[in-house]
């Protein structure tokens, strides 16, 4: 299998973006990757996208994009894994090109979900859940997180006030990228403030959705060899309803995909600069940072309070918002997140720079768990 590497990246803002179709959105992304990349005709494009079907009304989305881009005729499939699409479709544009069958792939996330009603979008969402063992009982992703958190709390003995940290530092490094959705910081004291919305998460521990797209483009490392690389791509999967799980406060699929690309990689939890997180909801940051190596079961929260998430921290995460306040327009989640390592080891950054990023991990979550893909970035040794 060839190395693989990221020749270039783009992103649009996250909003409600009234008058920018889907197809718009998406080929902003792809064409400013593209240019980024010096790439013109790429292989094939890779679309992670969960909804347009549910809340545009639009499917063969990715032919439909390849076409508005300007790529009419390349090979263009959507990969659709719940709110872990983007990095779904990175996976297949990685294995794409290490297995040398395709040389550049453009990877792109993108999802429109301002446009419809409220409750709609949150019974589309409610799609990525068991239909007949959870959706059909009226559960939304809240109210299946808000399980969680409360189990958690009760089996570790942590307050619904040690989690205001993941929010705070979501929001704090969301103040400084012109790209995220929520760039106002928030204290302590808002976070306890904030109005309920299922006991115990808050509007503070919930990401808000939106519109948005982003998009990189992959090629064999030898074509460019100082470029950043993917050191390690997996993917695993749980059962899709939380209630069938051997232990609900286990992510075992991101164990399993991090364990993963850990060994493809030789590096471990110690060799990781930053991570992007999945933060949708405050326990899930609790949950994958034990997930992933970083802190004890049960122990999440402790990273927070003591201010090891921080740009300046032990484990710098979400340093560029977040799900939280970068916002989670949910195909295209996985694709900014990579997009923020490959800013973060080029030294793009801005403000948000983290000194000395040489390794960073990604981690996308579909449903509540159900599919995790991660994957490893890095310069080359």
């Amino acid at each position: 299998m060839r190395p693989v590497c990221i020749l270039g990246a783009g992103q649009t803002p996250i909003r409600e973006h009234w008058d920018t179709p889907i197809r718009q959105l998406a080929a902003d992304a792809v064409l400013e990757a593209l240019h980024s990349s010096g790439v013109a005709r790429p292989d094939a494009l890779y679309v992670g996208n969960m909804l347009s079907g549910e809340l545009n009304r639009q499917e063969n989305l990715a032919a439909l994009i390849a076409d508005w881009s300007g790529l009419r005729g390349i090979e263009a499939v959507k990969v659709e894994a719940a709110c872990g699409s983007g990095a779904g479709a990175l996976r297949l544009g990685v294995l794409a090109v290490a297995s040398g069958m395709l040389d550049t792939v453009v990877v792109a996330g993108v999802e429109k979900m301002t446009d419809s009603f409220g409750h709609d979008t949150t019974a589309a969402l409610a799609t990525a859940a068991d239909a007949d063992y959870e959706a059909a009982h009226g559960l939304s992703f809240i109210g299946i997180n808000a399980l969680l958190m409360r189990r958690y709390m009760h089996e570790y003995g942590w307050r619904h006030e040690d989690f205001a940290g993941f929010s705070v530092n979501a929001h704090a490094n969301a103040a400084r990228n012109h790209f995220a959705m929520l760039r106002e910081p928030v204290t302590i004291k808002q976070y306890a403030r904030a109005r309920m919305l299922a006991d115990p998460i808050n509007l503070l521990d919930a990401a808000p959705t939106g519109d948005g797209a982003a998009a990189v483009v992959l090629a064999p490392a030898e074509r460019s060899p100082a470029s950043v690389r993917i050191l390690g791509s997996a993917i695993a999967t749980d059962s899709v309803s939380l209630h069938e799980r051997h232990d609900p406060l286990c992510l075992s699929a991101a164990v399993a995909s991090t364990q993963a690309v850990y060994r493809q990689a030789g590096l471990g939890p110690d060799d990781v600069d930053l991570f992007e997180l999945h933060d949708a909801f405050s326990i899930m940051s609790a949950l994958s940072l034990e997930a992933a190596g970083f802190a004890e079961r049960g122990q999440g929260p402790r990273m927070a309070l003591d201010g090891q998430i921080g740009l300046r921290g032990k484990l710098p995460v979400c340093t560029m918002g977040g799900l939280k306040a970068r916002g989670h327009p949910v195909g295209a989640t996985g694709i900014y997140q990579v997009v923020e390592l490959f800013l973060q080891l080029t030294r793009q950054a801005g403000e948000n720079q983290v000194e000395r990023a040489r390794v960073g991990l990604a981690q996308n979550i579909g449903g509540s768990g159900a599919t995790i893909a991660t994957h490893l970035l890095g310069l080359p040794r």
